[in-house]
């Protein structure tokens, strides 16, 4: 086109010796006004056709609800439930946790593997992976609330149904993730598409907590305790309370399966997967190893990286913990699912505010005035055990747990951006940024998992029983306390690292748009 231009002009004004006809010029306007016209007319085309609609972003944002609302009820309830409904000991409830962390972190990338050489169908190339494997999902979701009948090899039951389902759940979170680049061409769309689903994801955290919460509830109250301090153990598989339990739990279970079905099929009928209009036909990829070490090399992705991994663990350590915290620490057992609800309430209404912060005084300060909020009322909570503080600390949580969701999401696409510009012949590897980011936050997340739960095993946690010895509740309260400080203090030293500032950013943005306008 550039040259067709060049070529026109000099044709058009000629040259001092040889200028150039009347009747030439007005067969070169024809002609270039036929050739805009033909652009205007594809432009407009392109861009109504790309358009997605109301309906469409909302069922895009539906399909990814679920995935957060099993997480988050996994994330809460988890390892009580291990430890004190299925009964296992806290040693192999930490080897279930970590196992099935780092297993479905090292799926990430084989799943992003295996999709980049699916072929495409009928109804796209990402679609049925995720139509294929929620019933599996579901499936696999129920028995890793089931409690079986057998005891002995109860710790291989759940290892087995908790990496299964981190296999599969993968299976349906990557493709989904990647279905954003393959809604719309035009960036505006997908930008709007993302932040509704954003939106949705974050309810479908309120959602999932709120279903569990308020489902199982009952099965951790005093009154399904014996007034001496029996474990409940010794009582047996068939006592009426224990039998309670595992009902409560396969409720809450059953209904959250519901949920991810219908939600899939609503996705599946309102969204279109478009082929990739800008996919390189001819030109030779850069092998994905090179790739891994050009992106692994990034320092602003590192220091991100390495201070949001630290973050994530101590966000980690508070959610699951807290329950345990509540029920055996402070006894505020009868009111743990109404603290954690309205941690995710505060955390819904607070991610409007933190977008409006990052935008007026910058990402990077956003995220120290962000989770450093959580740090001293999770330690006054330790100190000063009551009703009134625990709630105070819940809205203040909200406050941070909504940064540390918000933050990383934002800001590695400022880290793509500024690598491209490094990189300028290098196409194709944002997905490795995505990807490996999820891998090291799951296998860190798994990691801390582990450790806590192994530190209860220490500290001489009772399974099943109605109230734990009193290093238990210590350990609980460093693990809620101290713990979480030490991870979000290294992290944001980290993070003073980070070499991306706001003025840089307006260069990265003029950087990027100068060759757009130019061409």
């Amino acid at each position: 086109m550039e040259f067709y231009l060049q070529f026109c002009g000099s044709e058009f004004f000629g040259d001092a010796a040889n200028p150039a006809p009347c009747c030439h010029r007005l067969t070169l306007l024809q002609n270039l006004y036929s050739l805009s016209t033909k652009i205007a007319s594809t432009f407009r085309f392109t861009v109504l056709d790309q358009r997605l609609s109301f309906c469409s972003k909302l069922c895009f944002a539906i399909g990814g609800a679920p995935n957060q609302v099993a997480g988050s009820a996994t994330a809460f309830f988890l390892q009580i439930y291990l430890l004190d409904v299925a009964q296992i000991n806290p040693f192999q409830a930490s080897m279930v946790l970590f196992i099935g962390k780092a297993w479905g972190a090292m799926t990430d990338p084989v799943v992003g593997f295996f999709i980049t050489k699916s072929k495409w169908t009928r109804i796209g190339r990402l679609m049925p992976w995720m139509v294929g494997c929620t019933p599996f999902v579901v499936v696999s979701y129920f028995y890793l609330w089931f409690v079986p009948p057998f005891t002995n090899g109860r710790f291989i039951w759940y290892l087995g149904f908790y990496c299964l389902y981190q296999t599969l759940i993968t299976c349906f979170h990557v493709p989904y993730s990647a279905l954003t680049m393959f809604l719309s061409a035009d960036q505006k769309e997908r930008d709007s598409a993302t932040a509704y689903r954003m939106t949705l994801e974050v309810l479908g955290t309120l959602v999932g907590a709120a279903i569990q919460g308020q489902i199982v509830a009952s099965a951790h109250t005093l009154k399904h305790c014996p007034h001496h301090n029996m474990s409940t153990g010794h009582l047996g598989n068939g006592s009426g309370a224990e039998i309670v339990k595992r009902i409560v739990y396969m409720i809450a279970a059953g209904v959250i399966g519901g949920v991810f079905l219908i939600c899939t099929v609503v996705m599946f009928l309102g969204v279109k997967e478009r082929d990739d209009p800008y996919i390189s036909k001819t030109e030779k990829q850069i092998p994905f190893h090179k790739g891994f070490i050009l992106v692994m090399r990034h320092s602003p992705y590192l220091s991100l990286t390495a201070a949001f991994l630290f973050i994530s663990v101590a966000i980690q350590l508070v959610q699951s913990n807290f329950v345990l915290f509540c029920t055996y620490a402070v006894d505020l057992r009868d009111h743990f699912q109404n603290i954690v609800l309205t941690i995710l309430v505060s955390a819904v209404v607070s991610i409007p505010l933190w977008q409006w912060f990052l935008e007026r005084f910058g990402k990077k300060t956003a995220a120290f005035c962000g989770i450093t909020w959580i740090m001293p009322f999770t330690v006054m909570l330790v100190f000063i055990p009551n009703l009134v503080v625990a709630y105070v600390v819940a809205v203040s949580s909200g406050l941070s747990v909504a940064a540390s969701l918000l933050l990383p999401w934002s800001m590695l696409p400022d880290v793509v951006d500024d690598f491209r510009l490094a990189n300028p012949h290098c196409k194709g590897f944002e997905a490795i940024f995505y990807s490996f980011y999820v891998f090291f936050t799951k296998f860190a997340a798994g990691i801390s998992l582990g450790v806590s739960t192994l530190c209860l095993e220490f500290a001489g946690y009772d399974t099943g029983a109605c109230r734990q010895p009193a290093q238990v509740a210590y350990t609980l309260k460093l693990l809620i306390g101290a713990a979480p400080v030490a991870f979000i203090v290294t992290g944001l030293l980290i993070l003073l690292f980070y070499p991306i500032s706001e003025d840089l950013l307006d260069s990265l943005f003029s950087a990027c748009c100068f060759p757009l306008v130019v061409l």
